[in-house]
């Protein structure tokens, strides 16, 4: 396994977070479920924890958390900047009601004095006529950004690269700009696979519509529009990573989902190098 230094990611112990409050954001109606978020302050540092899909009546039954630190490990092996999450075992209380599960946690990706704009609105203020939202990035000087982007939400299958999802970073004072790192991953590999007993009927090249601020539904179209110059240059992904991206995950998910979502990765990675080689 590869030895990338200070990778405490999974947290196995139990740990006490019934102070913690959750706020409701609702994806529709009724008990087709909920993602729920928190913070706390630590240290003079702001921590913000997230669950994974969770309904009244089911509980949490998502594995949104997981696959956080399943990519966050996949981008540390790219060589992709991006924000790194900690998968917790906690105990939590939601409506009174005491759960035991796996949540992520994170930090305020912020500097001081920056603020922070969604690309979404960032672009609708300041494009010019009829640009397109990665002409408008290549504009800004954000070109290679948005290309890993792009590549990372091919391999994963991301399904919700809404326009909030991007954030710009901006100084107050210097009003320098940066995006922030990449973020929020959950919705993505088999995450609507809840299951078992379907994991192995999933084809991982299925080219499934999603939710992309950056053009079209197609994670793989998107990908296709690149040229070949545009194909951002990552740290190659070997097979022998799948060890150090799953370490420890084994006692969160089953064997078959792990299995699974490699095969995902790994075949998909393999249409990237194809892509990357072809003349």
């Amino acid at each position: 396994m590869k030895n990338y230094i200070n990778d405490n990611k999974v947290m196995n112990e139990r740990i006490d977070l019934t102070f913690l409050d959750w706020d409701k954001i609702r994806s529709s109606s009724g008990t087709a479920g909920s993602f729920l978020k928190s913070y706390m302050i630590y240290k003079n540092k702001k921590v913000y924890f997230k669950l994974s899909d969770y309904n009244y009546v089911d509980g949490i039954v998502g594995h949104e958390c997981v696959n956080e630190i399943i990519v966050d490990r996949l981008l540390t092996v790219l060589g992709i900047d991006h924000l790194n999450y900690y998968l917790i075992n906690g105990d939590i209380k939601i409506e009174n009601k005491l759960y035991n599960t796996y949540l992520c946690a994170s930090l305020d990706y912020k500097n001081k004095g920056e603020s922070k704009i969604a690309l979404e609105t960032y672009y609708e203020l300041n494009k010019l006529n009829n640009e397109t939202i990665l002409d408008f990035c290549k504009r800004l000087g954000f070109s290679e950004y948005v290309n890993q982007m792009i590549l990372v939400d091919y391999l994963i299958l991301n399904r919700d690269r809404h326009g909030a999802n991007i954030e710009i970073l901006i100084n107050n004072k210097t009003m320098k700009k940066r995006f922030a790192p990449l973020f929020d991953h959950g919705l993505s590999f088999i995450c609507r696979v809840l299951d078992e007993s379907l994991i192995d009927k999933v084809d991982v090249l299925e080219d499934k519509r999603t939710n992309s601020f950056l053009g079209s539904a197609s994670t793989y179209e998107n990908l296709l529009k690149l040229s070949k110059d545009e194909l951002p240059k990552v740290n190659k992904l070997e097979e022998t990573d799948k060890e150090y991206i799953f370490y420890d995950l084994e006692k969160v998910i089953s064997k078959k989902r792990i299995d699974k979502i490699w095969e995902m990765i790994w075949k998909r990675w393999c249409v990237y190098e194809d892509l990357c080689n072809k003349e």
